[in-house]
């Protein structure tokens, strides 16, 4: 018996997700249909693809080895549904775009409407997260990172530079002694990221200053600067999240100016999708004249 691609679809899912309710929320279906499909594609195989335990479910060696080809699989659906659409104008269904917080609050709100605005056929969904967007877990269609991966099948092009500087209110710098130096950071009140939640080295910056206490913490870069502008300390922040936080500026600027980049991260199957290509390139463009405009207003 062959298989049915109803029932590789839900294999991803469970692959990806790795419980039967998680797979179940994404798919929209119930759990125990869920089961039984995958019961009814590992009888099809006459093997388990599946070991299961309390911790979800993990791939077995044939499931592994089937993984490859269902993901084949789905990316020659995907082709086949844009061939069919091809005649239609403009980009249509939806395109899941993960970016760290940073830039999903900053930067692509108004470039997706932007994008968004001219694709009304168009969905976008934003995910924002503070930490890396697992691609292989299909989180997102792709994924926008601050530095760029070197493992998986992955495609990975720089979207453009950014640039951070040390900043506080200036009510705080007027009621605090003067800072003419690195040195005279020592003993300040900081804000910044919680430490043992940095998920990128390009992240850390206030360890590379020499800061060795962070006492005002959030793994949320909006949150860190509402602290900021709270008058309670000195942070790092991005220059393109300034225009948005006119109370805050720059202090330092000669001695800590931090240059950081972005990447645009694809699964490597998808360049065969004129439609994730097509947006693609829409949001790198999009993100890097964003960027230009808010820096040029710091």
């Amino acid at each position: 018996m062959e298989p049915h691609w109803d029932d590789v679809r839900i294999f991803l899912a469970v692959a990806r997700q790795e419980s039967l309710s998680a797979a179940g929320r994404v798919l929209k279906i119930d759990p125990a249909t869920v089961g039984r499909r995958v019961s009814r594609l590992e009888a099809a195989f006459g093997t388990p693809l599946f070991v299961k335990s309390p911790q979800g479910y993990a791939l077995s060696e044939a499931g592994e080895r089937f993984l490859a080809h269902a993901e084949a699989a789905e990316q020659a659906m995907r082709a086949a549904t844009e061939a069919l659409d091809g005649q239609s104008e403009g980009l249509s269904g939806q395109i899941r775009i993960g970016a760290p917080d940073g830039c999903a609050n900053y930067l692509l709100p108004q470039v997706c409407a932007q994008i968004g605005q001219e694709n009304p056929d168009l969905d976008i969904q934003i995910v924002a997260l503070p930490r890396v967007v697992n691609l292989s877990r299909r989180e997102a269609d792709m994924a926008i990172a601050v530095s760029a991966p070197s493992a998986g099948q992955l495609l990975v092009k720089k979207i453009t530079d950014y640039h951070l500087h040390l900043v506080a209110t200036r009510r705080y710098l007027r009621s605090h002694p003067k800072i003419d130096s690195v040195e005279d950071l020592r003993g300040r009140r900081m804000v910044g990221y919680i430490p043992d939640m940095i998920f990128d080295a390009e992240l850390d910056y206030l360890n590379k200053l020499g800061v060795e206490r962070v006492q005002l913490a959030s793994n949320s870069v909006p949150v860190q600067l509402k602290l900021l502008c709270q008058h309670v300390g000195l942070g790092i922040a991005h220059d393109f999240t300034l225009p948005a936080h006119r109370m805050l500026c720059k202090v330092l600027t000669a001695e800590i100016n931090l240059t950081r980049s972005f990447y645009l991260v694809r699964h490597q199957a998808d360049q065969r999708s004129q439609r994730l290509t097509q947006f693609a390139e829409a949001l790198a463009i999009g993100v890097r004249s964003e960027v230009a405009r808010l820096e040029s207003q710091t």
